[in-house]
């Protein structure tokens, strides 16, 4: 069983930064957590995905957001970081931590588990 738990959200204006964080709980080699990654869910819209990490480091972003967000984890693979830079807002919504076995040949991983999610608004 894998927990994911994220923080870091907030009410931030256009060309602001923020870093989101998910400690995830459980066993680091479960093999739920060989993808990790965020996804997002914006009002009125359906759930996309933004950036994974698999178990090597390899990151892969969707194509609307490389060159602005960063997937990152600790050595501990325990906290799950996206870096935000220049937010706009149409980044507006509800983030939240992904885990799944595999990285799907899109980006995306096989989502097993996902958290309950952080809020960010941005205004312009």
């Amino acid at each position: 069983q894998v927990q994911l738990v994220e923080s870091g959200g907030g009410s931030v204006q256009a060309g602001d930064s923020l870093r989101l964080s998910c400690i995830a709980s459980g066993s680091t080699y479960d093999r739920s957590r060989n993808c990790m990654g965020w996804a997002r869910q914006a009002p009125g819209k359906g759930r996309e995905w933004v950036a994974t990490i698999d178990r090597s480091g390899g990151t892969s972003y969707a194509d609307h957001v490389k060159g602005r967000f960063t997937v990152s984890k600790d050595i501990a693979e325990t906290t799950l970081y996206l870096q935000i830079d220049t937010l706009k807002p149409e980044d507006t919504a509800m983030y939240c931590c992904v885990a799944g076995p595999i990285k799907l040949k899109a980006g995306n991983c096989l989502t097993q588990y996902r958290g309950q999610g952080t809020q960010v608004t941005v205004s312009s």
